[in-house]
């Protein structure tokens, strides 16, 4: 009689979305950032009008509602302040006026065969773990994971001798859909399947919700796109994440010229909110 361990087989996720380019009409993964902050989510995030973003210390994620209504890029520039700066998902390019920086180049993968298996050994994360989990976080550089982080969604972790030394999450939740993020193992506990083993984890419980799975990463980490491959996600899209600073001047209405565009300003990188490790 065969000894290995039972699992859970893969649920029915939902069908793959198309290419939003060769689709007419935009899918909720599309701007899962604002289907995020303005469903589920709304009591982590701070709005003015059709523009929104999580509050400071849970996410650096700023949306709005559609990037192609001037309207909605005036309240964000109420919302944001004058002259600051600020990461959005997505966007080609910013508005004229608007000063565009460094733009991270990253995939949008969705599960499609991925098997849930809940994990023994996994343990829920709250609260109270989060200096571990900070500490674990600056250790591996999975992507911004700040205080409030682990009030977004449900977080699991594996201990060794009561250590923390892998975790995994999730972080948006846009409408029959959840992030997985966070994914990250200690240097000294990596080649063990770990992060494997949590997505799985953190998977069940996305599917027992009955949404589906998806997740983030760095286009050129080309291994970790293998392996989320491997365990059952497929490529959805191409996306990135760019700098972006709002005006010095203060936005103008949707009807109004826009001025010319200023000359090239430094600009900070993105505070990438890629999982890469």
């Amino acid at each position: 009689m065969s000894t290995s361990p039972r699992t859970t087989p893969p649920p029915s996720y939902a069908p793959l979305p198309q290419d939003p380019a060769r689709t007419p009409g935009a899918h909720v993964l599309d701007n899962a950032a604002w289907a995020s902050m303005s469903g589920e989510h709304r009591h982590l995030a701070e709005f003015v009008g059709r523009a929104g973003r999580y509050l400071r210390d849970v996410s650096p994620f700023v949306a709005v509602a559609d990037p192609a209504d001037p309207r909605a890029w005036a309240d964000l520039a109420e919302l944001v302040g004058p002259g600051n700066s600020f990461t959005i998902a997505g966007l080609a390019e910013p508005p004229a006026g608007w000063v565009a920086g460094e733009a991270i180049a990253g995939v949008q993968l969705v599960a499609t065969t991925l098997r849930g298996e809940p994990d023994p050994e996994a343990v829920p994360l709250g609260p109270a773990d989060v200096p571990e989990m900070l500490d674990l976080v600056a250790r591996t550089q999975p992507g911004p994971f700040l205080p409030r982080t682990v009030e977004m969604g449900a977080y699991h972790g594996i201990r060794r001798a009561g250590a923390l030394v892998a975790m995994a999450g999730e972080r948006l939740h846009p409408p029959g859909w959840t992030e997985i993020s966070a994914v990250c193992t200690d240097p000294d506990h990596r080649g063990h399947g770990l992060a494997t083993r949590l997505v799985r984890h953190v998977a069940a419980g996305i599917g027992a919700r009955g949404d589906t799975p998806f997740l983030h990463a760095a286009a050129a980490n080309t291994s970790a796109i293998r392996l989320y491959e491997s365990i059952g996600f497929t490529l959805r899209r191409t996306t990135f994440f760019r700098q972006v600073r709002v005006p010095d001047q203060a936005a103008p209405a949707p009807d109004a010229v826009s001025a010319p565009a200023p000359g090239p300003l430094p600009v900070p990188p993105p505070a990438s909110p890629l999982d890469v490790r």
